[in-house]
């Protein structure tokens, strides 16, 4: 075996050891559903600070962002990461409080409950199946760039590879596991990507070199479209981050409210710095690599050619742990979406502990594998990113926000909300040139939809409140899912 390669397994070898030690370890922790998919209600501060900073820099960091920036320039940070982050400190700083005291899961929990439980079917089909399984596809293919690039092993190999991994690490842990390895990855993460862009930076010529031979616009944060273009890719991203299961998730499982607000909003502070750095390689490897390389395979490339195998070696895994703790937190996003959403709430109302840990587990597998499906029939990763978050954005951001500040919206309106917004996001590819942005034509028939609210009235299912300012009644049990 060639000494770099020996490097690079050693360095992958001994990451996953310690984190399948740490998955075992929880297996014979977790006794029952909700510590498995909420970590119990019972998180510390700097565990959630971790977890924040893991979540975020998944795939479309490492992978993404570096593409986007190679292609769009600095604008790729406000195309994504700052949309991404702004929206995320709303629901943190506004909306985390008044969710948190209702006892909720899931959105669809939220929707379930005020409406009635079958209108929670939608957003948990939207957030398991347009979300969850395909985001987690995202991340093997960016984990399947490593053993493809670096262990030369064919693609279908590296696919099975990585989910073989990730689902065993997700079984055994759940998001107790997911969250204390996340708090020990990000130390991992930020050190290896900031050693990358100084490495990039350093081998392109310095800041100076960099600034001086790079077009002006792509240095702009208009970039090379206008701001206009910039500004409808954020309406496209950012909004969706209001009903990010994995944000939910986060400050769910906190342990006070306190905690949860200042962790979560340390942690994106935190990323919003880290984000940069992928900026920084995006915009470096412009200036040393061909214009026709696939975007996808920069980081992994870049990492490859500039650093010597020891340091690469760690690069490498702070791209696994990186990709890791994004794949485990879609996983169990899906999971307590068809766990709770689905089973407990559809199906089986009185299923006790031990059947919705089994339930959870085999959702787990379900998602894994779905995820296998789209990796290998899909390229793209941001591509595949950007259509998820626009379908889930258009079908479900404004009735959430119409859930949280307007008792007057209706079980009709909202579910004709939902169906308008993503009725109208899929169809639009085939309507021709229309000069409209897709986001903009899904949120306008979703706006549509809810003024229904005006000439229909409330069903007999529903809790009649505006949650922002009036607790549902799940508030005063143990928890949400409870209540049928």
């Amino acid at each position: 075996m060639e000494n770099g390669t020996a490097w690079y397994l050693g360095y992958i070898i001994v990451y996953f050891s310690i984190m399948f030690g740490i998955g075992f370890y929880y297996f014979t922790k977790v006794k029952n559903a909700d510590d498995y998919l909420i970590g119990g209600w019972s998180m510390g501060y700097w565990s959630i600070v971790g977890t924040v900073i893991s979540t975020w820099c998944g795939a479309s960091i490492f992978i993404g962002t570096v593409s986007l920036a190679f292609v769009y320039g600095f604008s790729a940070y406000l195309r994504f990461a700052f949309a991404g982050l702004f929206f995320t400190f709303i629901l943190v700083a506004f909306f985390g409080q008044r969710l948190r005291r209702q006892k909720l899961y899931t959105l669809a929990d939220l929707f379930g409950q005020r409406y009635g439980a079958s209108v929670g079917i939608i957003p948990s089909v939207l957030s398991a199946f347009i979300y969850a399984i395909p985001t987690t596809g995202m991340q093997y293919i960016a984990m399947n760039t490593i053993w493809t690039i670096v262990f030369d092993l064919d693609p279908t190999t590296g696919f099975y590879i990585s989910t073989i991994l990730i689902l065993s690490f997700t079984v055994l842990g759940g998001l107790p596991g997911t969250i204390i390895t996340d708090a020990l990855q990000a130390v991992i993460i930020i050190a290896g990507i900031v050693t990358l862009a100084v490495a990039s930076l350093n081998f392109a010529g310095g800041a100076e070199t960099l600034i001086a031979q790079t077009p002006p616009e792509l240095l702009s944060v208009s970039g090379p479209f206008g701001i206009q273009e910039v500004l409808l890719f954020v309406l496209s991203v950012g909004p969706f981050y209001l009903v990010w299961q994995s944000s939910w998730q986060r400050i769910f499982a906190a342990k006070t409210e306190r905690i949860a607000f200042t962790a979560n909003a340390t942690g994106v502070f935190v990323s919003a710095l880290v984000i940069l750095c992928p900026i920084v390689i995006g915009l470096s490897a412009r200036l040393f690599m061909p214009a026709d390389t696939n975007p996808d395979l920069i980081f992994s490339t870049v990492t490859l050619q500039l650093l010597p195998p020891y340091i690469g070696g760690f690069i490498y895994c702070a791209l696994l742990a990186a990709l890791v703790t994004g794949a485990n937190s879609f996983i169990l996003q899906g999971s307590s979406n068809l766990t709770y959403d689905l089973y407990k709430r559809l199906i089986h109302p009185t299923a006790d502990n031990k059947r919705l840990m089994l339930v959870s587990r085999l959702t787990v597998a379900f998602i894994a594998v779905g995820a296998l499906f789209i990796a290998q029939n899909f390229t793209g990763i941001m591509a595949i990113y950007q259509w998820a978050l626009r379908i889930t954005a258009t079908t479900l951001v404004l009735p959430f926000l119409a859930t949280m500040f307007w008792s007057r919206t209706t079980r009709t309106a909202i579910l004709a909300s939902m169906i308008g917004g993503f009725v109208s996001t899929l169809v639009w590819p085939y309507l021709g040139d229309t000069g409209i942005d897709q986001s903009i034509f899904g949120f306008f028939f979703s706006f549509a939809g809810l003024c229904l609210s005006f000439i229909t009235t409330h069903h007999k299912e529903e809790e009649v409140v505006a949650v922002m300012y009036q607790d549902l009644s799940c508030a005063k049990t143990d928890n949400c899912s409870a209540v049928d």
